[in-house]
């Protein structure tokens, strides 16, 4: 599995009961809106943003100790580079 895909892309289908305003509804459908697939899509992104922040959260600890070290060290190799 790719490691972008969030969810199994062959599970099945499940009906879900949504509401929503009825005009924003209405406009998706007559401009040809496919709202299953919109939904899907929405739900992944956030799904893909609260993962994000948490992963962020999770880690803040060794970043912040990453970057301390690199403040303090620099980066290796920094010395031979060309550029």
């Amino acid at each position: 599995m790719e490691a972008n895909i969030l969810y199994d892309l062959e599970a099945p289908k499940k009906p879900v009961n949504l509401t929503a305003n009825t005009d924003l509804i209405q406009q998706a459908k007559s401009l040809g809106i496919n709202l299953s697939s919109t939904f899907e899509k929405a739900v992944t992104d956030e799904i893909r943003l609260v993962k994000e922040k948490q992963w962020r959260e999770e880690s803040r600890e060794g970043i912040e100790a990453y970057n301390r070290r690199i403040s303090q060290y620099g980066v290796f190799g920094a010395s031979l580079r060309k550029f």
